[in-house]
């Protein structure tokens, strides 16, 4: 298979573990006979210094002429006075927006190894594998109007929080999918009793549940989901909510489990899917060669499973980062004080030799033949 990609660095650590995602991809497709085809484009403040436009043409053009897209991360300092439009961030918006990518995977999974990782007690984190779905295009993210209007000293800001029925139906029909595959169960989180749209939400939603009688589907709450959510995370299987309740959750559930840098994610449900790590640019740790590449790593795996369809090779990128940890490979982000850490070329180059193990193991030979 052809395996042809826009990659999209972005800012500060974006290029470094993007780097290291496209080494493992390349892995994966040598031990499985698949080609790796790479187009390089600019977004967010690279493109700005480049060309003044958070995504140019050029980008976009490239983004959907390709079969997935790699995204490293999207921000900078630099760019904070910036209008909105002119702004990184606002490149990453546009850029899900036109490629109709509505449903935002999240998984946050606490591998056995970490468990020291989690601020949370051992016997509480123990087997916390979450899968959030969050809906991308709407909400108060993309809803208008939106302004800040008046004088120094007065000024008011509007933001509108804005759902239709058929966004949340579809939104709600991945998560329905998603947890025939795991443990059939699906939690929807709104703001009901103050929300309108979460009103909607809720009716919508319960409405889709009706058709999925082989799923579990329970409500709650955003804030009492919040709590649960450091309570009892083991508990949780598929959460489904809203673009904002959505962003907030899966950094917690980040926390949760060890550490953002471990955390995928992959924009899915139009012609082409989006896959990037959840952590931002870390403009701070940028060039230092410390960054944690696993959550891109990570991300190539969703992409493989996604876009293309390769479940096999996938799960071959995942048992490697789950070796690697066991064995006791850590980047700096994961280790406690006073211990020896790997760069984050060090590490990208332990997940490859995995992946290379692994891939060329009896079991995947036998796998090839059959």
């Amino acid at each position: 298979m052809l395996l042809n990609l826009t990659v999209v660095a972005g800012d500060g650590i974006g290029p470094e573990v993007t780097e290291e995602a496209i080494r493992v991809l390349e892995v994966v497709g040598g031990s499985f006979g698949h080609d790796l085809k790479t187009t390089r484009k600019n977004i967010g403040g690279a493109a700005l210094t480049v060309s003044n436009d958070p995504l140019p043409p050029d980008t976009l053009a490239a983004c959907l002429s390709s079969g997935a897209v790699l995204l490293g991360a999207v921000g900078s300092p630099a760019f904070d006075k910036n209008p909105g439009h002119l702004r990184p961030e606002a490149g990453l918006l546009r850029l899900r927006r036109e490629l109709g990518a509505y449903a935002n995977l999240r998984p946050a999974v606490c591998f056995p190894a970490l468990l020291e990782n989690s601020p949370l007690r051992a016997e509480v984190v123990k087997g916390t594998d979450i899968l959030i779905v969050r809906e991308l295009l709407g909400g108060l993210y993309f809803g208008q109007p939106r302004s800040i209007e008046g004088e120094a000293g007065s000024r008011q800001a509007l933001n509108t929080m804005r759902y239709g029925e058929s966004e949340i139906e579809r939104i709600a029909r991945v998560a329905f999918e998603l947890a025939r595959g795991r443990r059939r169960r699906v939690l929807s989180v709104d703001k009901a009793n103050v929300l309108e749209c979460s009103r909607l939400w809720r009716e919508v939603v319960s409405r889709v549940g009706a058709d999925y009688p082989d799923v579990k589907l329970a409500h709650q709450y955003v804030d009492s989901a919040a709590m649960l959510l450091v309570l009892k995370p083991a508990e949780f299987d598929v959460i489904l909510t809203e673009n904002m309740f959505g962003d907030i959750l899966s950094d917690q559930a980040g926390g949760v489990v060890g550490g953002l840098g471990m955390l995928a994610s992959a924009s899915i449900g139009g012609p082409v899917g989006l896959y990037e790590p959840v952590h931002g640019s870390a403009p701070d740790i940028a060039g230092k060669g410390i960054a944690n590449p696993l959550g891109a790593i990570l991300s190539g795996a969703m992409l493989l499973r996604h876009s293309f369809h390769l479940e096999r090779e996938a799960v071959c990128i995942e048992s490697a980062v789950q070796a690697a940890l066991a064995a006791g490979h850590r980047t700096r982000d994961l280790v406690k004080p006073g211990r020896p850490s790997l760069s984050t070329n060090e590490m990208g180059t332990k997940i490859a030799e995995s992946v290379h193990a692994l891939s060329t193991g009896p079991s995947t030979a036998r796998e090839k033949s059959a």
